[in-house]
């Protein structure tokens, strides 16, 4: 983060109640946290402590019932559905941990996917669909489907994805949960790349050791933030 970045994400007092079996239960607690322009930010917690319901949050899948959530200098509360799928399609670039590509694509119209949302020409599509393949080293595999492609490649493809609307924010959860170590620490030193290049990466895991590599850690205990390192 320079002295000059702008805050991207700034949550305030973030609260989300879900009723389960008449029970409230208070998936995020007065949650704070502000994420600038350019940063590698990873969010921390164990299972149950509110970071998949931070994670939908900030990715404009689900909105908070009290505080306020800045994106991009703009207040999402108020969007409607639409709005907000736009937001989606147009700020946030999504990885998961298990890929979500569709099976019946090659790689490269998984990656094109996104961008006919947007509506673009042909030629645009095709022009950013290459880009973001080659920014993942993946070049030589965009006729190949998911199921001719290792897990590393197909996160890969995923990721190609995420970068091929050119978003304000790479959301990723768990991107390398479903993955073996050696091909997880190539996933990581690709973040690595994107985060040196300019791109504001926010990353949600249970692990220490993925969440250690990033610029900065949010620790997320019970629905509240609990510390930011």
């Amino acid at each position: 983060m320079t002295a000059a970045s702008k805050p991207i994400i700034t949550m305030q007092n973030i609260t989300k109640i879900y009723n389960i079996g008449g029970e409230e239960v208070r998936a995020l607690d007065g949650a704070s946290l502000t994420i600038h322009e350019g940063e590698f930010v990873s969010i921390i917690g164990p299972s149950g402590s509110g970071k998949s319901t931070m994670m939908n949050i900030i990715g404009c899948l689900d909105v908070a019932d009290e505080g306020e959530y800045m994106l991009d200098g703009q207040s999402i509360e108020q969007y409607s559905e639409e709005e907000l799928a736009r937001i989606r399609n147009k700020k946030i670039g999504f990885i998961f941990q298990s890929f979500n590509l569709l099976s019946r694509m090659t790689a490269m119209e998984n990656v094109e996917l996104p961008l006919i949302y947007q509506r673009l020409p042909v030629e645009a599509r095709k022009k950013k669909t290459n880009a973001a393949l080659e920014r993942v080293g993946l070049t030589d595999r965009g006729h190949h489907k998911p199921t001719e492609l290792s897990g590393g490649q197909q996160q890969r493809v995923a990721i190609a994805r995420a970068l091929a609307t050119e978003p304000a924010i790479l959301l990723a959860d768990e991107p390398t949960g479903n993955l073996d170590t050696k091909t997880g620490n190539d996933i990581m030193s690709l973040f690595h790349e994107l985060h040196a290049a300019g791109n504001t990466i926010v990353l949600i895991t249970h692990s220490e050791e993925v969440a250690n590599q990033a610029q900065c850690r949010i620790r997320i205990i019970d629905g509240r933030v609990t510390e930011v390192e």
